[in-house]
C-alpha cells in the first residue's frame, strides 16, 4: 500500500511552475527522502499534500484520501514538522504538550515522557525562550507523541548544529523503527538523510528526476573511468545512460546511470579495445548532481 500517491501533479504560481507533472509513490511503513536544491519544488509538493496548496493540475492523495479532501481523521494520523513552523511562543514546553493533547486520541504519555527525556526539554520553560534547536524538537515531540502513520519532515534541519541533527533523526528513527510509520522528509542536505532513509525521490526545478529504493539506486549509478591504450577516441552516438562523459588525455570519464559490472565493462571494451576500465560508488549527493547536470544539459529531466 502507498501512503502518498500522486498522478501528473502540477502547480502554478502565476507563469512561474514549481511542480511540473509529478507522479510519486511513497509506500507504506518507508522512510522516503524528497531531495533537491533549494526551489526544486519540495516544499510546494509537501504543502500541496498537506492540503496547504491545490494542485493548478493533476492530484494527490494521501492515506487514501485525496489531499484537498483531507478531514480531522486523517489530520490525527498526520505529523507535520516544518522550518517555517509557527508555534505559540507564549506557552511552555508543558503548556504545548497540554494543549495538543485532547485532540489526538492515540497521545501516547510514556513515549511523550520518553522523548521530553531524551530531547532534554526544559518542561517549564516558554517556546520564545528556548533555541531553534529545542524549538525544533519541542514541534517533533508534540508530532511524534500520538505516533502517527505519516510523519512529514519540510527541512527540519535548517540551522540546526550537528548535535541537534542527530538528536533530531535519533528521535524519528526509534519512534518509526517501533511503529511502522512512513515518514517524508523534504531536505536540500543530501548528504544528512543519505545514511537514514530507504527511499529517494530527486527533484530538479520541480521535474522529478528519479524516484527508487536507495539500495537500488546506488547499485546502478558509476562513476567510470577508462584507460585508453591509443590516446584519443571518438565520443559519437554514446549509449544516454552514460552521462556527463569527458575525456582528458587517455583518460575517458562518465556516470554510468544503469550498471551492470559485465554488461558495462563489455560495453567499454568493445567502444575501447584493450581499455583499462574502473568503477567507483556515488553517494546520492553526486548522483543528484551527475543527474541535474545531465537534465540541464538536454534542457529537460535527466533519463535514468
Amino acid at each position: 500500500m502507498n501512503i502518498i500517491e500522486t498522478h501528473n501533479l502540477t502547480r502554478r504560481f502565476g507563469r512561474n511552475e514549481a511542480v511540473h507533472d509529478l507522479t510519486l509513490a511513497v509506500p507504506e511503513g518507508s522512510v522516503c527522502a524528497l531531495l533537491g536544491s533549494n526551489g526544486a519544488g519540495k516544499s510546494t509538493t509537501i504543502k500541496v499534500l498537506m492540503n496547504l496548496l491545490i494542485p493548478t493540475s493533476g492530484s494527490a492523495r494521501v492515506l487514501g484520501v485525496d489531499s484537498r479532501k483531507l478531514g480531522e481523521k486523517e489530520r490525527t494520523q498526520i505529523g507535520y514538522v516544518s522550518e517555517n513552523q509557527q508555534l505559540p511562543l507564549w506557552m511552555t514546553v508543558r503548556q504545548l504538550l497540554d494543549y495538543c493533547r485532547p485532540f489526538y486520541p492515540t497521545w501516547d504519555r510514556a513515549l511523550e515522557k520518553t522523548l521530553l527525556a531524551q530531547f532534554a526539554l526544559p518542561e517549564d520553560r516558554k517556546l520564545k525562550h528556548l533555541s531553534r534547536g529545542m524549538l525544533m524538537k519541542a514541534a517533533l515531540l508534540s508530532s511524534l507523541a500520538y505516533r502517527p502513520k505519516l510523519l512529514v519532515l519540510d527541512e527540519p534541519f535548517s540551522g540546526l548544529d550537528p548535535l541537534v541533527r542527530d538528536e533530531f533523526i535519533k528521535g524519528v528513527l526509534e519512534v518509526s523503527a517501533t511503529g511502522g510509520w512512513t515518514v517524508l522528509v523534504s531536505s536540500h542536505d543530501i548528504e544528512e538523510v543519505e545514511r537514514w532513509c530507504d527511499r529517494v525521490a530527486l527533484l530538479d526545478g520541480g521535474r522529478l528526476q528519479i524516484d527508487d529504493a536507495t539500495e537500488s539506486l546506488q547499485a546502478r549509478f558509476r562513476r567510470m573511468e577508462v584507460s585508453l591504450q591509443g590516446g584519443a577516441a571518438k565520443l559519437d552516438s554514446l549509449p544516454r545512460n552514460w552521462l556527463g562523459v569527458e575525456q582528458a588525455s587517455a583518460l575517458v570519464r562518465f556516470i554510468e546511470s544503469r550498471y551492470e559490472r559485465d554488461t558495462t565493462e563489455r560495453a567499454c571494451r568493445e567502444r575501447f579495445p584493450d581499455a583499462a576500465v574502473t568503477a567507483q560508488p556515488m553517494s546520492l549527493r553526486e548522483i543528484f548532481l551527475a543527474l541535474a547536470r545531465a537534465g540541464r544539459t538536454e534542457g529537460k529531466g535527466a533519463a535514468a
